[in-house]
């Protein structure tokens, strides 16, 4: 299994109150948001030409109309079809300054991390104006929505679709005795902890996520340990060259594990659930399918 290129690691919340930081500021001419560094970041108009450096925001981007002001995105931006016709900027996390800039946006989309912290700061002293966020949970997307929408202008569809995400976000998980465990990486194993996205989809979905007590995105643990937590499934993300069980299935350590030894496999498509977007009906609607189909 090789490593899914998804954002599943290492991010912090916002309280659904962030939502009242995507406002106009006072100041006539005006649109201002405050990111998720603290940082108040200001454009004159409505942004024309956008980066976007993560797969998440350029989803969010064309869902609330400004997918045709993006002229550059991640080499993983690939959805919707739409964003392949957009020029490719490289990986994004850590960001290539010179090929942003190259682009002259007058605003980039980065997710906080320390790198691209320092890449923000770079970027500002060229005088191209950024913002950062936090995206990892289904409570960050609505936040998150309505300040791309005030930085656009696009304040209209971005309050609706907030408003959908923000309603299943406020849902709770569906009562089932189904359980899984979310293996993002073998060796050694890693698996999602309650401060992902991907929690929140199994509640929803109809299922326990056995590794639920662990409040971070993600956590390092033994095959031991899953195997004594004993889930019913086991939910892996898939790219499309993925066909049957992934490859640690077969080595004899696994065997520990029952649903290992029963071959009870979920095969998620990375591109749907690999990163929180306004897709989470589908991808709610697609796991629960899965459970209830797979033997």
């Amino acid at each position: 299994m090789r490593i899914q290129r998804t954002h599943l690691a290492g991010f912090l919340a916002l309280a659904i109150t962030a939502c009242a930081r995507g406002e106009r500021a006072s100041t006539a001419g005006s649109l201002a948001v405050t990111d998720d560094a603290g940082r108040r970041v200001t454009l004159p108009a409505p942004a024309r030409r956008i980066v976007s450096l993560l797969p998440s925001f350029t989803e969010l981007l064309f869902a609330i109309g400004a997918g045709d002001r993006l002229v550059g995105r991640t080499t993983w931006c690939d959805y919707p079809p739409q964003a392949l016709a957009v020029a490719s900027v490289g990986d994004g996390i850590p960001p290539n300054v010179e090929a942003v800039a190259a682009r002259t946006p007058d605003l980039v989309v980065l997710y906080r991390s320390a790198p691209n912290v320092t890449a923000a700061a770079q970027l500002g002293r060229l005088g191209i104006r950024s913002v950062l966020f936090d995206l990892n949970r289904l409570e960050e997307l609505g936040p998150v929505a309505r300040r791309l929408g005030v930085l656009t202008g696009q304040v209209g569809r971005a309050d609706s679709l907030a408003r959908v995400t923000d309603s299943l976000a406020s849902q709770p998980p569906v009562p089932s005795p189904q359980s899984l465990v979310f293996i993002v990486w073998d060796n050694p194993p890693i698996v999602i902890g309650a401060g992902s996205y991907l929690d929140r989809l199994a509640g929803l979905a109809g299922a326990r996520n056995v590794f639920h007590d662990i409040g971070s995105p993600s956590a390092q643990v033994s095959i031991e340990t899953i195997a004594a937590r004993d889930p019913d499934f086991i939910a892996v993300l898939a790219d499309s060259t993925m066909r049957g069980p992934p490859r640690y299935a077969a080595r004899p350590e696994w065997r520990v594990v029952r649903a290992v030894r029963e071959r009870r496999f979920l095969s998620l498509p990375g591109q749907l659930f690999g990163r929180p977007t306004p897709r989470v009906a589908e991808a709610v609607g697609q796991l629960r399918r899965l459970l209830a189909t797979t033997p």
